[in-house]
Formats: C-alpha cells, sequence, structure tokens
C-alpha cells in the first residue's frame, strides 16, 4: 500500500508557501500531474529540495510557518521571482498560516481552487490555464468569484452560445484583468 504523503496532511500548500493546489502542474492530465508537495508518488516525480528536507523529513512540520526560525534564509528572496508556478505569495501565505492556522488557509485556498475549477471547467479554451492559476492565487477571493459570476451574466446577455470557449474565455480574462489592474497586478510569472 502506497503512503498518500511523507508527512504531510495538505498538499496543496508547499512547505515554502507555494500554493501547489493552484498550480497548472496540479491540474495536468496524465502522467506529469503534480500530486502537490509531498502528495502520492510525488517523490517518483519531483527530487526533494532543501526546503522539504528540513521542515517535512527533518522537522516532521506541515509548512515553514510552524517552525521557530521562521523566515529563514532558505527562503530570502524566494517570492521575488517565479518558476512555472506564482512564487509571489509564498511568504504572505505562510505568514498566514502563522496568524490563522494552517486550516483557515486551507479555508480560504479551498475557495480560491472551487474557483480555479470552474474557470479551468468552464472557461479554458486550451491556453488559459497558467492565467488562471496566477489570477487564483493573487486576486482577492471576492474578485474571483465577482468575475465568474459577471461573465456568465456577460455570456448569457450577449447570447454566447456555452460551448464557445474562447469568446467567454475573453470575457472572463478580460474582467480578471480589470482587478488586476486597480490593485497594480500583472497576472503573470516573473522570470529573472
Amino acid at each position: 500500500m502506497q503512503r498518500r504523503s511523507l508527512v504531510k496532511t495538505y498538499p496543496t500548500i508547499a512547505c515554502c508557501g507555494i500554493d501547489c493546489g493552484l498550480c497548472p502542474t496540479y491540474y495536468t492530465k496524465g502522467p506529469s500531474k503534480c500530486p502537490g508537495c509531498c502528495g502520492l508518488d510525488f517523490f517518483k516525480k519531483h527530487p526533494s529540495c532543501s526546503i522539504i528536507t528540513c521542515c517535512v523529513k527533518n522537522n516532521k512540520f506541515e509548512t515553514c510557518a510552524q517552525c521557530s526560525e521562521f523566515p529563514c534564509t532558505k527562503l530570502n528572496q524566494w517570492d521575488v521571482y517565479d518558476s512555472f508556478v506564482c512564487h509571489r505569495v509564498s511568504l504572505y501565505n505562510l505568514n498566514l498560516i502563522k496568524e490563522k492556522g494552517i486550516e483557515e488557509f486551507i479555508n480560504q485556498q479551498n475557495k480560491r481552487t472551487k474557483s480555479l475549477k470552474t474557470m479551468l471547467e468552464d472557461f479554458n479554451e486550451g491556453r488559459s490555464k497558467s492565467f488562471y492559476c496566477i489570477a487564483s492565487a493573487l486576486l482577492p477571493i471576492e474578485n474571483l468569484e465577482e468575475s465568474i459570476s459577471k461573465s456568465k451574466a456577460q455570456i448569457k446577455d450577449e447570447g454566447i452560445d456555452l460551448k464557445d470557449l474562447e469568446a467567454k474565455s475573453k470575457i472572463l480574462k478580460s474582467l480578471l484583468n480589470q482587478y488586476a489592474n486597480k490593485q497594480n497586478l500583472e497576472l503573470k510569472l516573473r522570470k529573472k
């Protein structure tokens, strides 16, 4: 029998604060699908990292927020640049977990995940998964929910065919970008 994870109860939040449950590879179909941080078969797909070694293997923590040395040098500049997933809110996530607890964070993340799943299932024309993941990580939950609601209303008002994912995606992305612009956010990954 395989273990669900090494130690972590919540693989949708990485030790380092990355929102694994809001990552494009978490929603990939097929063998490249990521199970989340220390999730089922994680170590068959990913090499371990020094953060997982310290946090999970050595200290049996769920996230770095539980550590008395948080934030340590391993997390210096962690949220400055992105990889294939948004790092921008990693330290914010860990501070929220430290302040309010992992369960409160997971409750909020579940709301984001619900919105993301709606975007992916109802508005993804095949080229917007990363954009929707970034928006789900960065925008307030209310903005995500309002964007979906307003998109559905506009689609209905304009008589757009529900199978026209291109048109539906364009409407939703426009609304998400409007909310992002009001907050001086750019909904794209920041690369070195």
